[in-house]
């Protein structure tokens, strides 16, 4: 049981982008044998989601935003590393993952990351505002499994559409898996645009990507 303070502590170091200060909150904590993966979800990624609320809001703004991302990738990263016999295991599955064109929004996909690698995948986040033939290039040159893209505006859905067409001019869409999500997304555009599968949230995202992969 992970003691409340160190979950509000661990929540505030993300809200107010203190990134040396959660390294080590999470390295004492880990000392003391808390659970990683309890401590991210129940304190670093309430912390990212309170981000995306003020973000949201206009309380925040896009420089607060991606230091609190990079406070996320810095406390994934040390969990990550106190797991060395998950490392040792077979690899699980390579995911590339990326907000599409013209999106700038990057908490909800932050926050995916970070569960998967959490979750013993091998993940490549391209960032936010990715081309679609980039994303098609990455996904050959990595060699990955599976493809997710998020998009948080409505003008920005039709880049998963434009996605799946490069994947198969391309010649890999029989290879790889797609997933979508974001806030406007839903399971019905998934299944419109011939997506493999649709994310309700992070957590939903690890479920389909193990069932994607059969895991």
């Amino acid at each position: 049981m992970i003691d409340e303070k160190v979950r509000k502590d661990a929540k505030q170091t993300v809200v107010e982008q203190k990134k040396d200060e959660a390294i080590e909150l999470v390295q004492v904590a880990l000392a003391a044998g808390v659970d990683g993966m309890e401590l991210m979800t129940q304190g670093f990624i309430p912390g990212i989601n309170e981000v995306g609320d003020q973000f949201g809001r206009g309380v925040m703004f896009l420089p607060e935003l991606v230091r609190a991302a990079e406070v996320m990738k810095a406390v994934t990263d040390v969990i990550n590393a106190s797991l060395p016999g998950q490392k040792a295991n077979k690899e699980k599955g390579r995911v590339l993952i990326a907000t599409v064109k013209g999106d700038v929004h990057d908490i909800g996909k932050c926050i995916v990351v970070s569960l998967m690698q959490a979750n013993g995948f091998t993940v490549f986040d391209l960032g936010r505002d990715v081309d679609t033939d980039r994303i098609v290039e990455e996904a050959i040159e990595k060699d990955v499994q599976v493809v997710g893209t998020s998009a948080l505006l409505t003008t920005t859905m039709p880049g998963q559409k434009n996605l799946e067409d490069a994947l198969k001019s391309a010649g890999i869409r029989d290879k790889v898996r797609t997933i979508v999500g974001g806030a406007p997304v839903t399971a019905r555009w998934a299944a419109k645009i011939g997506a493999d599968a649709y994310a309700e949230d992070a957590q939903d995202g690890i479920l389909k990507v193990n069932e994607l992969l059969a895991v």
